[in-house]
């Protein structure tokens, strides 16, 4: 019985539902105007538009503003000929090219619940925020490793959720994460930091009501559409301190459970541009700068998402960068703004692609040229003309090693003819971890393992200086209040790095193999980026378990 009255109840809501949507469109058709269903279509409605209104005004108007795009706004009126409805819409209509659509008082309602958050975020959200730096220096003093941090969010007793969200970037910068994730399950929400490239469970006690209130503050401040939360949207906001600007770029993805939120933290101080500090063996840095001195040539730097590549990149153009010259960079997005160098940034929407922006930095007369990625045919030819025709051009290409960068272009429909002689470098480079100094230990070693290492370095190419590794020593990880328990403090990049000189050119020409091209270089003293990590291990910066990580297997330290 108690069923069945439910089910009435549920019918007849639904049928006056219906009959208020039914009366709304006749009165679009009636002044040839649009009609919306706010709840049953998901239309995006903007915390910007609606600061145009003021909530009671809007209340008094049965309107309120949904979109700016542009110049056009987009605005949803129950009756746009009342009066108060009339005097509104002619105040937006001398900023913005106003349409207007009918929607049903059920609809406005809905609308204007969104309210609560431009009432409560008023003057706050501007996509830049100020954050008190005596507050943050306290935080970034109380969490040194994620346990702190863990118990700073679950002591914190405010109901501001902006001040939730300061801790957490607080706990980010003070353990040098490079992203923040906000991860929703079934029953609760949790937040991982990606530190040194591997992600960290820091806060896993959220409820589901204080999560959606995070997430909400974090899409307004990235100004993000609130009531849209079954689509993908991008954003970005800046907190700015008195010494310098870090910029947060938001991702939003719909899950199973609710958003899921990754914020990537783009601090400048954790930008190293300085050629010499990327972890380079004085026997390829003296082969890196020969090759960027030349006027002309194509640089390839390989590598997954992640790896370093914009970074060694940006240390480039700031090691040939002088007043003299033009520096002209296509990108995608523009990670750090660099002094005196001409820096764009894609857009798609508006046709600057990398290949017509490309095409397009030429005509600029530049001296160097930065593009963010070969991904077509159409850019690769772009970019091997330039090169020979007088311009150096750093570009990155996704491969797993340096030598595979060849027959990628090949696929991708570049000419061997062309490729030869316009192919310079190409580098292959990860981002290895770092043992904390303060705490790192020596593994035990016995003789046959210095017999084995002294064998590995006597099989290098004749350019590495041996005398760097005498200490045939591996170290490890342990964990100390200094690196946050974690054992490791930073990274460093292991590369690789193949260079085209006349044997690799004329074997390019005959479209070989990769292993063909492998065993050419070899033989012409590439050293491989495992045997870089090996070299580094040796020195006890890194560890035998961070080189296997990212290159495999050390055969013979199993054998």
């Amino acid at each position: 019985m108690l069923k069945a009255s439910k089910d009435l109840e549920e019918q007849l809501l639904k049928q006056r539902r219906q009959a208020e949507e039914n009366d709304a469109k006749r009165r679009a058709d009636r002044l040839g105007l649009a009609y919306i269903d706010l709840i049953s279509v998901k239309v995006p409605t903007e915390i910007k538009a609606m600061r145009l209104v003021p909530e009671e005004e809007a209340k008094r108007a049965l309107l309120v503003p949904l979109q700016v795009l542009r110049k056009k706004l987009i605005v949803a009126a129950f009756d746009p000929d009342i009066p108060e409805a009339k005097k509104a819409i002619e105040k937006l209509r001398k900023i913005y090219e106003t349409e207007v659509a009918v929607v049903s008082m059920t609809s406005l309602k809905h609308a204007w619940s969104y309210y609560h958050y431009v009432i409560k975020e008023e003057g706050e959200i501007s996509g830049k925020i100020e954050i008190d730096e005596t507050k943050l220096q306290s935080l970034q003093a109380t969490i040194k490793n994620l346990e702190q941090l863990k118990e700073t969010i679950r002591s914190f007793k405010s109901p501001l959720v902006s001040q939730t969200l300061e801790i957490i970037i607080a706990g980010a910068l003070s353990l040098k994460a490079s992203d923040i994730h906000l991860e929703p399950n079934d029953e609760r929400g949790a937040i991982r930091l990606r530190i040194d490239g591997l992600l960290h469970a820091a806060y896993e006690e959220f409820t589901p009501a204080t999560y959606h209130s995070v997430v909400t503050r974090i899409k307004l401040l990235s100004n993000l559409k609130l009531n849209i939360t079954d689509q993908p949207q991008d954003g970005r906001f800046t907190i700015g301190l008195k010494d310098r600007d870090i910029e947060i770029r938001t991702s939003v993805i719909p899950s199973e459970y609710g958003e899921t939120v990754v914020l990537r933290i783009l601090d400048p101080l954790a930008l190293k541009v300085n050629l010499e500090e990327l972890g380079w063996r004085p026997d390829d840095l003296a082969i890196v700068k020969a090759e960027i001195a030349k006027p002309n040539g194509l640089i390839l730097n390989t590598g997954p998402t992640g790896s370093g590549k914009t970074t060694t990149l940006y240390a480039f153009l700031k090691y040939v960068f002088r007043p003299e010259i033009k520096v002209i960079t296509v990108e995608d997005p523009i990670e750090y703004h660099l002094d005196g160098i001409s820096q764009t940034q894609v857009d798609p929407g508006a046709g600057y692609t990398f290949a017509s922006g490309l095409r397009s930095i030429l005509r600029q007369d530049p001296n160097v040229i930065l593009v963010g990625e070969i991904r077509d045919k159409e850019t690769a030819e772009i970019a091997m003309n330039a090169a020979l025709t007088g311009h150096i051009v750093f570009s990155t290409l996704h491969t797993n090693d340096a030598v595979g960068a060849v027959p990628r272009l090949i696929d991708l429909g570049a000419k061997p003819q062309i490729l030869g002689p316009a192919l310079a470098l190409v580098i292959a480079q990860r981002l290895i971890r770092i043992l904390c100094p303060q705490c790192k230990t020596t593994k035990p070693n016995d003789s046959k393992f210095k017999t084995k290492a002294e064998e590995f370095l006597k099989n290098l190419p004749s350019r590495v200086d041996r005398t760097l590794y005498k200490q045939l020593s591996i170290y490890e990880p342990k964990g100390c209040d200094q690196c946050g328990s974690l054992g490791y403090r930073g990274r460093i990049s292991i590369f690789e790095l193949f260079v085209v000189n006349e044997n690799i050119e004329q074997a390019i020409y005959a479209n070989p193999t990769e292993l063909t091209l492998t065993d050419l270089a070899k033989k012409q003293g590439m050293t491989t980026m495992q045997e870089d990590g090996i070299l580094k291990m040796f020195m006890g910066i890194t560890s035998q378990a961070e080189v296997e990580r990212l290159t495999g297997p050390i055969n013979w330290l199993k054998d």
